[in-house]
């Protein structure tokens, strides 16, 4: 034990060392806080280590107490342990050494669900719906998805052996597979759709992701594309400067794209255009929806500003704080909220303020008598507090929550592999349509399968009764709930043929992802989509484009005195 008392007061006396450093932030009382608490800090510590019943992990205790703190803070401020690292890797980068597939357990089996393009994989058999049997000659029968994905991921250039069973196979193989840099797949996608309107979806804002819309704006350029819509859905955001090289892409060089204000004067900076840009004229539109977060909001926000597209969807998630990360001893890392971010009118988008939490510690929303008005580069009006707020509103269809039932568990995919067991060929994703008949035999084979749906409500009734049954109350309206119970039961066949065509929608996707994988997805969900569709119609009207991006209004809140237009 002579780390826990010897090397702790070490750390401890160094730091205290250091305090002198600190001075251009702390005053007196500040200082004395900090070296108050840690002393009390080590002091639990150390008597943990020497009196508890049972031997600590240091490892683990020192883990939760930073974690801990940390989550007092903000959502976005973490500790990054060494076993992390590689998590963290692919989230920044969006890479990782392996084979390229995604895994599912079903049934107590382990298949393949999904393959990358160009993928280790996919080169050596193993598509969706192969069932792997073990990996490095381990038993993964018992092994968790995770694990098995721990297994199967390594080091680029390495190999990993896997044996399985080949879909549409009963022979199982076995093969030494080389590990690569796989890319997160599809992170950007691209295609023409109707009127020579050129598409891109965006994934993730990870390294060179702008460099590959700009790659992708090019060659649909070449296909003659009259128009551009950009999708950011879903996106969570992250690259700073990758947004900003984004923006730039249609936007004049030495043009102020997002500013960023801290504690400190060191984060008041100012980021701009670096570049000759590729097109400022092409008319655009960037969907967003209530999971386009930080860059994605970062690049809709600046884009809306500077009047250059028009915004659709609905509102934006409003994370509007900036991450730095800082190196720590032993290959960790400190991510930490240094900063706000704020686009070019001078509004910040964060909806919550994460220095106001009410008393059962939930934090609140910027309050609404604080949120004011913004003009853009022509005067539109805009508001800061709440995320982005589209030029054009779109309802968001909530998938039922049987249909998130039935995916979870499964039965989607399960459906897909018999129907290809039983097909070599389908028709091209955009014109492949199951029948009537079809989505019945769907509808079949849940019942052979006797599958059941318990909904909120249900067990909401059921730990009402378990609550409430020896209640005398209970007894005197047992008669009604058992009515009220037996009632929600009954519902499930209802909710399957009210959700028929979106089941049907499923059942083709996932289908359609055993002969042309992910992008023959990504191709089939483009022109189903009518937020799409909208954005088509929009920028094919050259009268409307302009209207939206010049419509004056008056604000309804008080303008912000900061505002840069």
């Amino acid at each position: 034990m002579l780390f826990n008392k010897i090397t702790i007061k070490k750390y401890l006396f160094l730091f205290i060392l250091s305090l002198p450093l600190f001075y251009f932030f702390y005053d007196d009382n500040d200082l004395f806080e900090i070296t108050k608490n840690l002393e009390i800090f080590h002091s639990v510590y150390k008597n943990i280590h020497e009196s508890y019943i049972e031997k600590p992990k240091s490892g683990e205790l020192i883990k939760t107490a930073i974690d801990a703190m940390l989550n007092s803070l903000d959502p976005y401020t973490n500790f990054i342990g060494e076993d992390d690292i590689e998590d963290y890797r692919f989230q920044t980068t969006g890479l990782y050494a392996g084979i390229g597939g995604a895994l599912e357990k079903i049934n107590d089996k382990l298949y393949i669900t999904e393959v990358y393009d160009n993928s280790p994989a996919l080169e050596n058999g193993l598509v969706p719906g192969s069932e792997i049997l073990s990996v490095n000659d381990k038993d993964i029968s018992k092994l968790s998805v995770a694990e098995v994905t721990n297994l199967i991921k390594g080091e680029a250039g390495t190999s990993v052996k896997i044996k399985f069973i080949p879909f549409r196979s009963n022979t199982p193989v076995e093969k030494n597979i080389t590990r690569r840099e796989i890319k997160s797949q599809n992170n950007v996608y691209f295609t023409i759709l109707k009127n020579n309107t050129g598409y891109i979806r965006l994934q993730s804002f990870t390294e060179r992701c702008a460099e590959e819309v700009k790659k992708a704006v090019i060659e649909l350029k070449k296909q003659n594309i009259r128009s551009l819509v950009l999708d950011l859905r879903d996106n969570p955001g992250g690259l700073l400067m990758e947004a900003i090289q984004l923006v730039n892409i249609f936007i004049p060089k030495d043009v102020e794209v997002v500013f960023t204000r801290g504690r400190t004067s060191n984060w008041y900076k100012s980021y701009r255009t670096m570049e000759n840009p590729l097109d400022t004229n092409i008319p655009l539109a960037v969907i967003i929806n209530e999971n386009s977060a930080s860059a994605s909001e970062i690049v809709a926000g600046a884009l809306q500003d500077l009047d250059r597209a028009v915004i659709v969807g609905s509102r934006s998630y409003g994370k509007g704080l900036v991450q730095n990360t800082i190196d720590l001893p032993y290959n960790t890392k400190l991510k930490i909220t240094i900063a706000k971010y704020y686009t070019p009118s001078g509004r910040c988008i964060q909806a919550l303020d994460y220095s106001q939490k009410d008393k059962s510690g939930r934090v609140l929303k910027v309050p609404d008598s604080l949120i004011t008005a913004f003009k853009t580069k022509n005067g539109r009006i805009v508001y800061d507090g709440a995320g982005i707020t589209p030029d054009i509103k779109t309802k968001s269809e909530n998938l039922s929550a049987i249909l998130l039932d039935l995916n979870q568990q499964n039965f989607f995919f399960q459906y897909a592999y018999h129907y290809a067991l039983k097909r070599n060929t389908i028709p091209p994703p955009k014109e492949f349509s199951l029948t009537e008949q079809d989505v019945q035999e769907f509808l079949d084979l849940l019942k052979e399968k006797k599958y059941i749906y318990h909904s909120d409500q249900e067990n909401l009734l059921k730990e009402f009764k378990f609550s409430a049954e020896n209640d005398s109350i209970y007894q005197e309206i047992k008669k009604e709930y058992e009515e009220l119970f037996n009632g929600l039961g009954k519902i499930q066949e209802k909710l399957l043929l009210k959700n028929t065509p979106v089941i049907k929608e499923f059942l083709e996707i996932n289908i359609i992802n055993f002969y042309y994988y992910s992008k023959g997805k990504e191709e089939y969900l483009v022109h189903k989509d009518n937020e799409i569709k909208q954005c088509i119609q929009i920028l094919n009207d050259e009268k409307k484009v302009k209207e939206i991006l010049t419509k004056i209004e008056s604000p309804q809140k008080p303008f912000n005195s900061q505002k840069k237009f």
